[in-house]
């Protein structure tokens, strides 16, 4: 099978998925099994594509020309194969997880529910896979109109706004900042092809690469980089799987992973730090960071705490890109990895306590962990992830970001990442001492949710302990990123 081929079925399943699904609305049992069947058929086949890009490959897959040099095209590389990974793998523990959610809480529209779900993950492909800045686009946009219906899957009047919300922001946002900033660097650069060193590098002046940057950044709203960030703490009215999904699988991860190939792959990251009128993007970030922690700390619904975590967490990414060196590169590449296997278990944790117990509030988790103790320690070791304690993965990503910060002297961002640990110990870790040194009242349980809930949560939970343990894949293609970053000057 050709790699070509490879990138076709990647788009292809999740898509063919989602036309199955409707035929087995009467039948669950066999609905839920096309959706698990679907799943691990996109992860073996995008592990299929893996030992050629490690191998060097740079795989391509043209669709459709447009017009002259404007194409429908796909091309897997470092960044993009990473994405993938995460995408097509933790879709497979989230559907699990889905299962045993929607069945618990005997949820509406399940059909419609796993429907858009694999919408979501074949715009996530698209996404992740995209050859060129306007094939990126489209699907960015599939991306936000798949997972609309999911935002609003309760049906309730919170629910409808917040899907409100979602819309204006992602849509406006991108119909108002990032198509225009696609127009700008087609005229400027007569192509929208993603290439090692850049496409902008002599072709605009410094004032415009600033002010083009900013329009790439602030048009992709899904990195939630203030103060276009409301959209997804709102979003928490739905349901728990949706969540994972905003936070770890698709939607905030294609907005950072957006910002970063734009700034690798677009502008360079050469042609940026000589330019100096990006060097704004750390302040915004570093703001966004320490704020977004600041307002977590305040949160006593525990997704909402999550969900400003998120907004927090995501600028991590944001800031590596933003110092413009391979090395805070190589970390906001590892960054995107961990948060994603972290964040997931801190979601799927969140669900498992309001099956569970009905507890959804940090208050009310005075010493919940001994009715829930698988939950509440994956939970554990997703926090201490998100605080950046090893041995788990989300130390790696903010070791790799500080290192730069300190080599190149950039000291505000050195100050953003000590401060934010500190504010992110402050809101996880009151969390695991009520669950485990607090004695609560006691609310009525069956111990833990069901099964189907409470293994995802323990796997991804154990993924983010082992890419500490065994982070070479990750880091292999964050390194040849960084490397290729390196090694080719702008154009």
């Amino acid at each position: 099978m050709t790699p070509a081929t490879l990138i076709l079925l990647a788009l292809v399943i999740p898509t063919v998925v989602a036309v199955l699904l409707p035929l087995f609305a009467g039948r669950p049992n066999v609905r839920e099994a096309v959706t698990l069947i679907g799943a691990v058929a996109l992860f073996a086949v995008v592990l299929m594509l893996l030992p050629v890009v490690l191998a060097g490959g740079r795989p391509e897959l043209d669709v459709w020309t447009v017009v002259p040099g404007l194409k429908i095209a796909f091309g897997v590389e470092p960044l993009g194969m990473l994405f993938a990974l995460i995408a097509s793998g933790l879709w497979i523990a989230n559907s699990v997880y889905s299962i045993g959610y929607m069945r618990a809480e005997k949820a509406h529209r399940q059909t419609l529910f796993y429907v858009c779900f694999a919408i979501a993950l074949a715009g996530t492909m698209g996404v992740a896979l995209a050859g060129n800045l306007f094939t990126l686009f489209l699907f960015y946009e599939v991306l936000t109109i798949s997972t609309y219906p999911l935002v609003t899957h309760r049906g309730t009047e919170e629910a409808r706004n917040a899907g409100r919300l979602y819309l204006l922001m992602l849509l406006g946002a991108s119909t108002i900042l990032l198509l225009p900033a696609l127009g700008w660097t087609w005229v400027a650069a007569e192509t929208l092809d993603f290439r090692p060193g850049g496409i902008l590098g002599g072709v605009v002046s410094n004032t415009a690469l600033g002010l083009m940057l900013g329009l790439y950044v602030f048009g992709t709203a899904k990195a939630a980089v203030m103060p276009l960030h409301f959209w997804l703490p709102a979003a928490m009215v739905a349901p728990t799987p949706v969540s994972a999904l905003l936070h770890a699988v698709a939607v905030v991860k294609a907005g950072v992973f957006t910002i970063l190939k734009v700034i690798v792959y677009t502008f360079g990251i050469e042609t940026l730090a000589e330019a100096g009128t990006g060097d704004w993007l750390v302040y915004v970030a570093g703001i966004t960071i320490v704020v977004a922690s600041a307002i977590a700390l305040r949160q006593d619904n525990l997704k909402r705490r999550l969900a400003y975590s998120t907004v927090s967490q995501l600028s991590y990414v944001v800031l590596g890109a933003a110092l413009f060196t391979p090395l805070a590169i190589v970390g906001a590449a590892m960054h995107i990895a961990a948060h994603a296997v972290s964040k997931i278990t801190l979601f799927f944790s969140a669900g498992s306590l309001h099956t569970g117990t009905h507890v959804d509030n940090v208050s009310e988790m005075d010493g919940i962990a001994r009715k829930q103790p698988w939950t509440m320690a994956a939970f554990t070791i997703g926090a201490l992830s998100m605080i950046g304690v090893p041995p788990t993965a989300g130390f790696l990503g903010k070791w790799f970001i500080l290192m730069a910060a300190v080599a190149i002297g950039q000291w505000f961002a050195v100050g953003v990442i000590v401060i934010s640990t500190m504010l992110n110990a402050s809101y996880f870790l009151p969390i695991v001492y009520r669950a485990y040194r607090r004695t609560g009242e006691g609310k009525v349980s069956l111990s833990e949710a069901p099964w189907p809930m409470v293994l995802p949560l323990v796997v991804t939970a154990a993924i983010t302990v082992l890419l500490f343990v065994w982070p070479e894949v990750p880091f292999q293609l964050a390194e040849m990123l960084s490397q290729s970053v390196a090694a080719s000057p702008p154009s």
